[in-house]
Order: C-alpha cells, then structure tokens, then sequence
C-alpha cells in the first residue's frame, strides 16, 4: 500500500483547498467558513450522510462501504482552527486575516482528510463505515472533548479513532508513532499571592509579595526534582508574573502568578497538582503571606492503544517504506486524546519537512506531505475494514 495513485491525481485540488484554509484562518470555535466548506465538500464527494454542528462548529461525514451490512466503524479526525498569530511566511496565499494564522497546520490535516474522504467515497473499498470527523477548538477550547459530550461516539457507531498531526523536522511523508503515551496531559495553574504593600525604603513594615512569588516559583522546580520518580515525564513552568503595582517603589500588596503542568502519567499528574498547591501554600506561610492556588486540569494524556499502534504502523510502513517506533513521547498537549479515553485509536506523525517548528509566525504546512498523509487516513479504513 504505497502513496495511492489516486492521490498524486487530486494533489493539486487538495493544495488548492489547503491554501484557501490558509488564506483564511478561523480561531476555536468560530470556524463558520472553514466548516462550511468542509461540508459543502462532503456532499459534493457523495458522503451518505454529513452533520454539521456537532460540537458547535464540528463537521461529520458518513461513507458506507460496499456492503450493506454495517460492521465496524472507523473514525478518522482532522482539526480545523487556527492560531492568533501574525504571519511571516511571505507565501502568496498568506493569511488575509491581521493576527491570525494557521500556524499548526491544521489547514493540512482538514485537505488531507477531505482527500481521503473524497478516495474513500469514489471507491467504497471496505466492508463497515467511514466517519470523517473535522473538529473545532484544539487550540486551547477542547473541541475534541466538545463532540464527544455531543454524541458522537454513539450517534454514529463509532468503534476505533484515529488521527494525525505534521512534524517539522521530520521527512516529508515519514512517518513516527508510540504505543502508550504520545503527548502530555496539559494542565494550567493560576497562583495568587497576597502580602502586604507599602513603600520600597521600608520593606520591614511590608509583607513583599515579588520577594514571596520569586521563592514560590524557585521551590516549585522541587516538586519535580524531588517529588516525582526520576524515571518519569513532568514539568513545571511559572510563564506570568504580575502585580498591582507599576511603580518602582512600591511593594505591592498581590502577585500573580500564571503557568502550566504538563505529564504523562495519571499518578504524576495528580502528584503535580498536589505538590503545586502545597508548596505555593506552605513557602508563602513562611514567608508570612499567602497564596490561593486554581490548579485547572486540561487536556488528558493522549494515550495511543498498543494494537491500534500496531496497525497505524503497519499502514504506514507500507506508505513510506518504514516507520520510526522509537520516538520519544512530546510534552505538548492534544484534544484528540478525548476521543482516545473513549474507545481504542491511535495518533501518528507525518514528516513536514525542514520547516519551522508549529506555533511560530514563519511555519507552513508542506503541501507534498499531502499524498502520504491522505494515503493513511484512507488506508487506515481500507486495513481495518478490509472488503470481501
């Protein structure tokens, strides 16, 4: 199962629909034009059945195979939004929207799935049902978990899912994949610390909440270092500080203090968000202040199931020749693993080529990963819904 022909055939109209997403960036929830188009396409392609709405602003398309039996049902997911980012890539289909882009790729991921679906609904060579499923808000508004609280697990059957994401530095059309933890839960945490203020000549009448915050944030690299087994994935990062003072003489009464918790274990996890809270809490005390800790849990850890690995990987392999197994799991988070904590799937990385790294202003999805990257989707459903 090397890159389907067919794929070579629709590489210009996929890139020419990748670039429109491009030119037209959509953050979270508000991916009107992107889902409208992505469903004007579906039923264009001849899609059984096409839902829009679905978790907000998700779209599903429905493609049943040859047979009239319903059998298993395989669910393939694409992200849709965009970042709020200016763009400095200087391509000709840059974003015409000031301070957004799609910066992540996922303009690539949503033409790569709508080719699949568009191969999968010309040939119907499977015996089961294809459920293409374009998802809003993976930035940051858990859009992921969104369709899953809409239903669509049952609504449409659905009994495996996968998905994809693009790798800079990776070669274009290769692809990596892990059993088990493949990217981190992603969790944040907002630190009040209060004190008292007063004039900076006289900090013995002051309690100092910067003096107080810059000890909290040194100690919470402890929790880490001498809480967690060392065999095992976490950090801590404090990325705000802020008070209510501008002055440069003022000690000012509160201090807050912004960050993120990233692990891929449930037990390290729960460790981080106990030793968060009792150290900010316990080095303020000392300090003769105090610190109100909002520990907020995000994404989950995506977690991939070891078969579904399997057979992720050997779609791929035929792709590309070979596979890297050995990849080492990101800390960066991923709303895909909503749909993972409900049924059995996998999340794989396709080669983007010597690119910029995904967030930054001058990162551009590569449109030749395209063949390879619709070759999965559609040969995940023709391998696991292998025809009669």
């Amino acid at each position: 199962m090397p890159v389907k022909n067919r794929f070579a055939e629709l590489l210009p109209e996929i890139t020419a629909w990748r670039r429109d997403f491009h030119e037209h960036p959509e953050l979270l929830y508000d991916v009107h034009r992107t889902a409208g188009k992505v469903a004007e396409l579906l039923r264009a392609f001849g899609c059984d059945e096409v839902v829009e709405g679905i978790g907000q602003t998700g779209v599903v398309g429905v493609i049943k195979g040859k047979t009239d039996t319903k059998g298993r049902v395989i669910g393939l997911r694409a992200d849709m939004d965009a970042l709020p980012i200016i763009e400095q890539t200087g391509v000709e289909y840059a974003s015409k929207t000031p301070g957004k882009m799609h910066a992540c790729g996922h303009d690539g991921h949503t033409a790569m799935l709508l080719g699949a679906a568009k191969y999968l609904a010309e040939t119907r060579n499977f015996d089961g049902t294809a459920v293409v499923i374009f998802q809003p808000a993976e930035e940051g508004g858990a859009g992921g978990e969104a369709m899953i609280k809409d239903g669509i697990v049952d609504r449409f059957g659905i009994d495996e899912f996968y998905g994809m994401h693009n790798m800079p530095g990776m070669p274009v059309g290769q692809f990596s994949i892990r059993p088990g933890a493949m990217m981190a839960a992603a969790d944040q945490f907002d630190i009040i610390v209060t004190g008292k203020g007063g004039h900076a000549a006289k900090p013995h009448e002051c309690i100092d909440t910067t003096l107080t915050a810059a000890q909290i944030i040194v100690a919470l690299q402890s929790v880490v270092s001498r809480n967690i087994d060392p065999l095992k994935n976490a950090v801590i990062s404090v990325c705000v500080v802020s008070t209510d003072s501008t002055a440069h003489n003022v000690i000012p009464q509160v201090v807050k203090l912004k960050g993120t918790a990233r692990s891929l274990d449930p037990e390290v996890r729960a460790q981080l968000e106990e030793g968060i809270t009792r150290v900010s809490v316990n080095v303020a005390a000392a300090m003769g202040a105090t610190a109100k800790v909002d520990y907020q849990r995000g994404y989950p850890v995506t977690m991939n199931d070891p078969a579904a690995t399997e057979w992720a990987a050997d779609v791929a392999t035929q792709i590309a020749g070979g596979i890297d197994m050995d990849m080492q799991p990101m800390m960066g988070g991923e709303d895909f693993s909503y749909m993972l904590n409900e049924r059995p799937g996998a999340y794989i990385w396709v080669g983007n080529g010597d690119s910029a790294m995904v967030h930054h202003p001058a990162y551009n999805f590569n449109d030749d990963a395209i063949p390879a990257g619709s070759s999965w989707y559609a040969g995940m459903v023709e391998a696991r819904l292998p025809a009669a």
